[in-house]
């Protein structure tokens, strides 16, 4: 039974399905509500260079600096996107969306 147990770990973790599982397990329901009321506008389409949710080397992209600089960018704005894209939304809630978009894009 440990045998089995063991390959079966041993695959889901070279899928790459243990982090994807935890993110989603974890997510935080008001992440997908502001994704689906504000960020979608942009990043659905990749508007103006918007990193398009489901993009797994756009949003690699966005990441490699780790997730303190994508949060001063979704506070700050870059480029087209404007502060908090344009919300009113709380930091924690922000992160939500943002650890929902890079979520969607594994």
């Amino acid at each position: 039974m440990f045998k089995r147990s063991g390959k079966f770990a041993a695959l889901i973790l070279a899928a790459g399905l243990v982090p994807a599982l935890a993110v989603a397990q974890d997510a935080n329901p008001a992440g997908e509500k502001l994704y689906k009321s504000a960020c979608i506008a942009c990043h659905a389409a990749g508007v103006a260079g918007a990193p398009k949710v489901g993009d797994k080397a756009a949003w690699a992209k966005v990441t490699e600096k780790g997730m303190d600089a994508v949060m001063q960018i979704t506070i700050n704005g870059k480029g087209a996107m404007p502060p908090r894209g344009a919300s009113t939304a709380d930091d924690a809630t922000l992160r939500a969306a943002v650890e929902y978009m890079i979520a969607q894009s594994q």
